[in-house]
């Protein structure tokens, strides 16, 4: 499914990215404290720093902040996420580089990452599956990462095994930005990140 197109009257496409990035910063505080249906285009704006008149120019609808707010967090963590990942080592040290790196962005980028998914529900139908497929690509990294593990022969899983694994690494990433209300109560970031990686990897090691 290719990325949908939102149509912006301002030609100049510098201007287009720098007004919109001040747009979606704007919008995800204001998501997180109202959500994406008690918030108008007009608080968006003041929130970005223009006039609603200005706000129009870049977008065409409400839907249409939302979907870049989306569209850009996936890129952010995805892009993040790819920098940091050694893909090519194959070893049980790098799988918990990688989950720990996985863990610190998710906490660098809690509102965005909270806003995205309790917001993504309100994306049109023909745009829902093209922002979900974007997690699929982040599982994709750490499949890879694993895969490899396997290939060096550091770790035995299935195939099916290694996309269930990929999965559990995302969510329990994700469940650190969900319920940092009261994980932070008993651990620190660093403490959850070796509890939950030493839970894992006891789990997949000979």
């Amino acid at each position: 499914m290719k990325k949908r197109e939102v149509q912006a009257s301002v030609k100049d496409e510098r201007l287009v990215i720098k007004r919109r990035n001040q747009m979606i910063k704007g919008a995800v505080t204001l998501f997180k404290q109202k959500g994406f249906h008690r918030t108008t285009t007009r608080e968006i704006a003041k929130a970005s720093g223009f006039s609603i008149g200005t706000l129009y120019e870049y977008i065409r609808t409400k839907e249409d902040v939302l979907y870049l707010v989306c569209d850009s967090i996936y890129d952010q963590v995805r892009d993040r996420l790819q920098k940091d990942l050694d893909h090519n080592r194959g070893t049980i040290e790098s799988l918990k580089l990688g989950i720990a790196y996985y863990f610190k962005i998710v906490d660098e980028m809690q509102d965005e990452v909270l806003v995205m998914y309790q917001e993504a529900k309100s994306l049109r139908k023909d745009t829902l599956p093209y922002v979900l497929r974007k997690e699929i690509e982040m599982v994709a990294m750490f499949e890879n990462l694993l895969s490899r593990c396997v290939q060096n022969g550091e770790l035995i899983l299935s195939e099916k095994q290694v996309k269930m694994i990929a999965h559990n690494i995302i969510v329990q990433g994700q469940m650190w930005g969900f319920r940092r209300w009261a994980l932070q109560k008993v651990y620190s970031l660093e403490e959850y990140i070796e509890l939950q990686t030493e839970l894992l990897c006891n789990g997949l090691q000979k």
